[in-house]
């Protein structure tokens, strides 16, 4: 419906254009029409000129009506990729960037007023200062404007001493004196990223027993943390609350230490490259689940310990031809399709599974395809039901 107003719309304006623009160049016109031709038609000039705009508007508006489409399928591209590439773009960097456009276009047109009056191209000046402003702020902004955020942050909250003082329910003060009295052993060391230590699981493994030596939490991991717990967006709002509460449990647990240290690079904004900057300082391992990270910490020669990857190592072995009793869960895309899960979520779609939805039944294994994205598991029924 607002699809074909638009074009009806684009239409109208196109129709309005030929108008103006025929009017406009109908003095031109008027030599060339020749008085016989307007004894013998019979027609006045002003009849001839009412046609010739009717006509051009008529033709306009036709031209626009079938344009029109191009145009605003175009317009829907342009306006997509747009919207792709403003959501890749941090909150700070997009808010910094706005208000640096505005300080910039407001500045050139300050500047442009002084040159309105210059002939010829007086009134082009402005235009291109606007261009060349409005651009210098909206880069600047963008880049310096986190940055001088984060210099007000650290300025409202104090100096390294009082930062000590704010993160002491994590045990800061009680790790810096473990640092004084001994070195923390690097090759058992284990840095946490936000990702790891938000996912959870991190509690799960080390209540195990399977990890040895200490957890490091950097200061500005846990200041990530509290910038997530405080954002508008209600989903990060409890992923941060969610990631201090899982830190202060596992200290109160006392499986593995938990160390916070004062750690950080004033020149480095990303917290990813901090931690990577201090594992390859201290020689300690860094312990993830974001992919990334993942792949760019082993191309700088980093040891990375990645939770996924250790989700997928410990999931049981199946082997094509193995038999194995599984719960019908629903009908899969295919026909005559079932699907099944295992207790770790792999899928299984189970050939002539649809007859047995609800039920629990024997299948053979059949094949196993193995993703980037985990496994999935093909299957078949033998026609034993279990009760």
């Amino acid at each position: 419906m607002i699809y074909n107003i638009l074009r009806y719309v684009i239409a109208l304006l196109a129709g309005v254009a030929s108008y103006m623009g025929i009017d406009g160049a109908m003095p031109l016109l008027d030599p060339y029409i020749d008085a016989k031709f307007l004894n013998s038609s019979g027609l006045t000039l002003t009849a001839i000129k009412i046609a010739v705009l009717v006509a051009g508007s008529l033709v306009g508006a036709a031209i626009g009506y079938f344009i029109s489409s191009f145009i605003l399928n175009q317009g829907l591209i342009i306006s997509r990729q747009l919207e792709r590439l403003l959501t890749r773009v941090p909150n700070q960097e997009l808010v910094a960037g706005t208000i640096g456009l505005l300080f910039g276009l407001i500045i050139a047109n300050l500047i442009g007023v002084a040159f309105n009056q210059i002939p010829i191209v007086g009134p082009y000046i402005p235009i291109i200062l606007s261009a060349i402003f409005g651009y210098i702020g909206l880069r600047l902004m963008a880049r310096k404007g986190p940055e001088m955020y984060g210099n007000y942050m650290k300025q409202r909250d104090g100096d390294d001493t009082k930062k000590t003082d704010r993160f002491k329910m994590f045990g800061s003060g009680e790790s810096k004196q473990k640092q004084d009295n001994q070195q923390i052993n690097d090759e058992t060391a284990k840095l946490l990223d936000t990702s790891v230590i938000i996912d959870g699981r991190i509690k799960e493994l080390a209540s195990t027993g399977f990890i040895d030596g200490p957890l490091i939490v950097p200061v500005f991991v846990l200041e990530e943390l509290q910038l997530i717990s405080d954002s508008a967006d209600s989903m990060k709002r409890n992923r941060g609350r969610r990631g201090l509460d899982i830190l202060h449990e596992m200290q109160e647990d006392k499986n593995v230490p938990i160390i916070v240290v004062d750690n950080d690079y004033d020149d480095i904004h990303e917290v990813d490259s901090k931690l990577m900057r201090l594992a390859l300082e201290k020689n300690w391992k860094l312990m993830t689940n974001d992919f990334n990270l993942n792949k760019v910490g082993k191309v700088q020669g980093l040891t990375i310990l990645n939770l996924n990857e250790l989700t997928n190592a410990l999931k049981p072995a199946l082997i094509a031809g193995e038999w194995i009793t599984v719960q019908i869960m629903k009908e899969g895309k295919e026909i005559h399709q079932g699907v099944a899960y295992l207790d770790d979520g792999t899928m299984i779609v189970v050939e002539d599974g649809k007859p047995y939805v609800g039920q629990e039944v024997a299948v053979m294994v059949t094949s196993i395809l193995q993703t980037s994205a985990g496994r999935m598991i093909f299957a078949r029924v033998d026609g034993g039901v279990h009760e």
